[in-house]
């Protein structure tokens, strides 16, 4: 079943000059009596839907010690998937593809995260400027993927849920084979994670990912693949969400030898 919207009221409305769209802004932030900054953001990818599974996944891992804290950021729309005021199928796509004649927005769409909506987050919260995070599921996936494999990614910690590496033949294996064709360096950490009972198609899409980052690594980018049994497409999303954020943020992240062998 698809996740409800969120419950949480948005701390406030960002408008994109880049795709003329005002945004849905929620943030979760640490009490800076108990843990003053700076802290690491992270942007969540379809906010009005995931913020409240992965407010209550940071939750949970703080609680124990297992991360940092962070300012949890959800993106969104205001409006459900298939609505009008919804525009994920133009946003978090790299290409245009044609089922979805708006599709092909994604590096506008980064240029008003990187340009516009971290300035501002910026302003309201102290952040750190290493480690900035994005995080999605399915095509929110899509784009953390677009947004780690550039030739200098602002955000260079990516969180992917069940990426949609399907999208327009699997373009985004392209982008990132075609990066390695240009330089065998890219800093930063990724994880992946999916539930062994999604479809077969995405999970040997995700295989095909983990296989091409494995036979042509890059120096410098530290990768973590997890299934998780007995979980399909949409029940999967907590669990992601806290392994990726505490894998992601947590001290004993591993290398790219330990996490794809």
């Amino acid at each position: 079943m698809k996740p409800a919207i969120t419950r949480a009221k948005p701390s406030f409305v960002s408008h994109s000059r880049e795709t003329g769209t005002d945004y849905t802004i929620y943030v979760d932030a640490p009490d800076p009596s108990r843990a003053p900054g700076p802290w690491p953001g992270v942007l969540l990818m379809d906010g009005d839907f995931l913020f409240d599974p992965a407010v209550e996944a940071c939750r949970s891992i703080r609680n124990p010690g297992r991360m940092p804290p962070v300012v949890l950021v959800g993106v969104g729309y205001g409006a459900g998937f298939g609505e009008p005021g919804n525009f994920r199928g133009r946003d978090y796509t790299p290409t245009t593809a044609p089922e979805e004649p708006s599709s092909g927005g994604a590096d506008r769409f980064l240029g008003y995260l990187a340009g516009s909506l971290w300035p501002e987050l910026a302003r309201r919260y102290p952040l750190r400027e290493d480690g900035r995070a994005i995080a999605g599921h399915s095509v929110g996936s899509l784009l953390a993927l677009h947004a780690l494999f550039q030739a200098r990614p602002f955000f260079n910690v990516a969180l992917a849920s069940a990426p949609s590496i399907w999208w327009d033949n699997r373009s985004i294996l392209r982008l990132a084979s075609a990066l390695r064709d240009r330089t065998d360096a890219l800093h930063g950490r990724l994880y992946l994670g999916a539930g062994e009972d999604d479809t077969p198609s995405m999970i040997g899409d995700v295989a095909l990912l983990e296989k091409q980052l494995k036979d042509r690594p890059f120096n410098g980018l530290r990768v973590l693949s997890e299934r998780f049994a007995g979980l399909n497409h949409y029940d999967v999303v907590p669990h992601t969400l806290r392994a990726g954020l505490a894998a992601l943020f947590g001290q004993d992240f591993p290398g790219p030898a330990q996490a794809l062998n």
